[in-house]
């Protein structure tokens, strides 16, 4: 079984052998921007660890696919970042920013061909599978993010409605990833469905701990504009349970900060950080992030894992959750 600092080291070497280098330059210049200003690099490490897990050696074959993940969220990111009017990404400026929207958009229809295209150099046998899978997985995280813009345009969303959207947006891609990475190595179907069910939890506590660090993490260490989701109404878990914990008369103020504009941009994001500071929100969204990650854990309790693979999936867990950016 490969450490999950090994596995870190083939993911990025089988990146910087990623080839995006065509003409028109227009078009590739900016997924090997993409691809270059760094990241987590979750996916594609998670399914290369899972499949780890159940074989001896990583081959070319299982590589391909894990970098398929990486390419795909890349691709997200650079539309989202169009919808959302991010200015910066991990540091730097956002594809659009750096070029255009439509520059953006084509280059990132380009990056989901690629996707599939390394998807497809999978082992034959796997091939209908994890196919299906990501093509399901593909079209599930489009629908979050349709539910993430429309929740923009609605006055309030529940907290299942919160948790639903980020299941489609976030989490699935990550299930995703842990379940090819467990059917390239040949795992059961039900270490496949445990490992997908285990890899979901954990992608919610991830979606909570991010619309965390959008409003109280570091820019700096961060990596982006602190506040962004503040600016553009984004219903995340801290405003979601804000809608559920304001007082009566606290409304007023709250009312007010939602109705602020970008004229307005560093006093509402002080007025928010301090309201949900005061209602518990701040603490809470911890609270919800630790009892994710234990969920997560739990499913491992009664598998037919080994001492060994439980181990390698809690560090991972750990990476996951037990992160400052």
């Amino acid at each position: 079984m490969y450490t999950i600092n090994e596995i870190k080291e083939i993911v990025e070497k089988a990146l910087v052998e990623f080839e995006c280098h065509n003409d028109p330059k227009e078009l590739y210049a900016p997924m090997s921007y993409m691809m270059a200003i760094g990241g987590k690099r979750l996916r594609p490490v998670t399914a290369l660890m899972v499949c780890s897990m159940f074989k001896n050696n990583i081959e070319n074959e299982d590589i391909k696919p894990a970098i398929a993940l990486e390419v795909f969220h890349a691709f997200t990111l650079i539309h989202d970042d169009i919808m959302d009017k991010a200015a910066i990404r991990r540091g730097q400026p956002t594809v659009y920013k750096k070029w255009n929207s439509n520059v953006a958009i084509l280059s990132g229809d380009v990056m989901s061909i690629k996707a599939y295209s390394l998807i497809s150099q999978c082992r034959g046998e796997y091939l209908p599978q994890i196919l299906n899978l990501f093509s399901e997985t593909a079209a599930q995280v489009c629908e979050g993010q349709q539910y993430d813009m429309n929740f923009e345009n609605l006055p309030f969303i529940t907290m299942e409605d919160y948790i639903a959207m980020i299941g489609l947006k976030t989490a699935v891609l990550i299930a995703a990833s842990a379940a090819i990475g467990a059917i390239m190595g040949g795992a059961s179907e039900k270490d496949v469905n445990l490992l997908y069910k285990f890899a979901y939890l954990l992608g919610i506590a991830f979606q909570i701990q991010d619309d965390y660090f959008d409003t109280f993490g570091d820019e700096h260490v961060f990596g982006k504009a602190i506040g962004g989701d503040i600016l553009n109404d984004k219903k995340t878990w801290l405003l979601v349970d804000a809608f559920r914990m304001v007082t009566p008369e606290r409304q007023p103020q709250f009312q007010g900060l939602l109705a602020m504009d970008s004229s307005h941009a560093s006093e509402k994001i002080e007025g928010f950080k301090a309201l949900y500071t005061d209602l518990g929100v701040k603490d809470r969204a911890q609270e919800a992030i630790n009892a994710y990650y234990r969920q997560a854990l739990e499913l491992l309790n009664g598998s037919n894992l080994t001492e060994a693979q439980k181990d390698t999936l809690r560090e991972w867990a750990d990476m996951v959750v037990k992160r400052i950016k």
